[in-house]
């Protein structure tokens, strides 16, 4: 494979769990290397100490990245992706879209 490796952190609303999975799939067949969120399978009784190290540790992999791309399906961006949007431009990271 011919190519530096692109890092992308994938960004969106857990509610699109599915996407993800997919969207960290294709990317990574075209050679990328895909960074997502933690999901958790089933209800989790998470202190705010872990949710908060989670987000931290998101954040990390926002500026590891060379881009991040954005699971906005349907158009919706919640506060926190936005919140991960604003950081990644901030850190002048590409932003990808799912759809326009």
């Amino acid at each position: 494979m011919d190519g530096e490796i692109k890092v992308i952190t994938l960004c969106g609303s857990a509610k699109f769990e599915d996407e993800f999975v997919k969207v960290q799939e294709e990317l990574s067949l075209l050679g990328n290397l895909v960074l997502m969120p933690v999901f958790f399978k089933g209800k989790k009784n998470l202190t705010v100490e872990q949710i908060q190290r989670l987000k931290e540790i998101h954040l990390k992999k926002i500026a590891m990245a060379d881009a991040i791309f954005v699971i906005n399906k349907g158009g919706y961006i919640g506060e926190s992706t936005q919140k991960e949007i604003n950081y990644a431009k901030k850190l002048n990271k590409e932003i990808i879209y799912l759809e326009k």
